[in-house]
């Protein structure tokens, strides 16, 4: 994917509006940058990292039952890491000051990962739309002979359990008539 002119406004807009941001980067989940706005940081290497927390925060929430990804938060000595789930295939990376308020960073961020997932979702399906409206190939001359299939073994479906969110119980809330 390429970087997008309304991505990268998006996250300008998003900086304008949180002065204690230092970068604001949008990737895909496989890694890959979409649009940045992190002077001073490679974003490569961001994008790359980020992919791989993501990796372990999607199996934290799933293994302990909390639902699908929403965010990340990190914080250093010197300020925060924040992601969010920006649509289906693509997350928000914000860097920040550790002065930040940060309940105004994950309201911002969240916003903000909401609109680019929506302009990232819209491409991917104008993507689709574009390849399943696209002729078939061509067929092959009669004169080139044709090729035998390659065979490769079938692999074992993957099974996937959720744990258990702990024990069934009630709420244990009791009430007394006076």
């Amino acid at each position: 994917m390429v970087s997008e002119p309304e991505i990268l406004d998006e996250l300008r807009r998003l900086r304008a509006r949180v002065p204690q941001l230092t970068g604001a980067l949008t990737a895909g989940v496989d890694g890959l940058v979409l649009a940045h706005d992190t002077p001073g940081v490679e974003p490569e290497v961001v994008a790359a990292l980020t992919a791989a927390a993501l990796g372990v925060a999607v199996r934290m929430a799933d293994t302990t039952g909390q639902g699908d990804f929403r965010e990340l938060l990190v914080r250093g000595v010197y300020g925060y890491v924040a992601t969010y789930a920006a649509g289906e295939s693509a997350v928000l990376t914000l860097l920040a000051q550790d002065r930040v308020n940060v309940g105004r960073l994950h309201l911002e961020g969240r916003r903000a990962g909401a609109r680019i997932g929506e302009l990232v979702d819209a491409r991917e399906a104008k993507a689709r739309e574009a390849k399943a409206a696209a002729p078939p190939p061509a067929r092959a001359s009669a004169k080139t002979p044709a090729k035998a299939p390659v065979r490769t073994p079938a692999k074992p479906p993957i099974v996937r359990t959720r744990s258990a969110r702990g024990s069934a119980t009630t709420n244990a809330r009791t009430t007394t008539e006076s």
